[in-house]
C-alpha cells in the first residue's frame, strides 16, 4: 500500500478545489496569492517541524509531522516527510522530490511523492509556495495559489505566542481563514 495518504506537504490536489475563505471575503474577491520575494535554498534546507496546518485528506491519520530538505546532485531537492500515526504512534515516512519552478525567487516549487518511474509525467505534482519566511529562516508558511492547503513550519517544535499571532495576522491579510488551522502537536504555543 502506498504511504501517500499519510504524509504532509504532498499537495497532490492543489489545483482541484477552490479555497475556502473567511465569510467576510466574498467569492471572487481574493487577491492573487504572492510568494515571498526570495528564498535562499541552502538556508531553507534542513529539518522543519509542522506546527499547524489546514486539515487535509492526506494527513488525516498523522500527527507530529516533520519535513527535511536536502539538495540533490541534479539541483532538485529531496523531501523526506515523517509523521506519527494517531492510532499507534507508529512512525511513517516517504521520500519526494521538489523542483524549483520560479528560479528568480526560489519561492515556488513543485513537489511530488510519486514513485521515481512516474515522476517524469508531472502528474501528481503539487504547488509548494513559500508565502511567509522569517529573515533568519526560523519559521516559514507554505501554501499554494488556491489557498486550500496551508502549513506553518518551524525549526523547533514550538513557537512563542506573539510570533504565532503575528503569523495569523499576516495570513488574514493574505485572505486565509485562520479559524481552520489545527495544531500538529501538543504544546505548540509557548508563552
Amino acid at each position: 500500500m502506498m504511504k501517500l495518504f499519510l504524509i504532509p506537504l504532498m499537495l497532490l490536489t492543489a489545483n482541484c478545489a477552490e479555497a475556502q475563505v473567511a465569510p467576510e471575503v466574498a467569492k471572487g474577491s481574493l487577491k492573487p496569492l504572492q510568494s515571498v520575494e526570495s528564498v535562499e535554498l541552502d538556508r531553507y534546507l534542513g529539518k522543519w517541524y509542522e506546527l499547524a496546518k489546514f486539515p487535509n485528506w492526506f494527513q488525516r491519520k498523522c500527527k507530529e509531522a516533520t519535513a527535511e530538505y536536502s539538495k540533490l546532485p541534479n539541483g532538485q531537492i529531496e523531501v523526506h516527510n515523517t509523521c506519527k500515526l494517531y492510532k499507534n504512534d507508529q512512525l511513517k515516512d516517504i521520500l519526494g522530490v521538489a523542483t524549483v519552478k520560479d528560479k528568480k525567487t526560489n519561492a515556488k516549487l513543485s513537489v511530488t511523492f510519486l514513485p521515481k518511474w512516474l515522476r517524469w509525467s508531472g502528474i501528481g505534482a503539487g504547488k509548494y509556495w513559500v508565502i511567509i519566511l522569517e529573515p533568519n529562516y526560523e519559521y516559514a508558511v507554505v501554501s499554494e495559489p488556491n489557498r486550500e492547503y496551508l502549513w506553518i513550519l518551524s525549526r523547533s517544535p514550538s513557537m512563542k505566542r506573539a510570533t504565532y499571532e503575528s503569523i495569523l495576522e499576516q495570513l488574514k491579510e493574505k485572505q486565509f481563514d485562520t479559524s481552520k488551522l489545527q495544531f500538529a502537536r501538543e504544546n505548540v504555543i509557548q508563552d
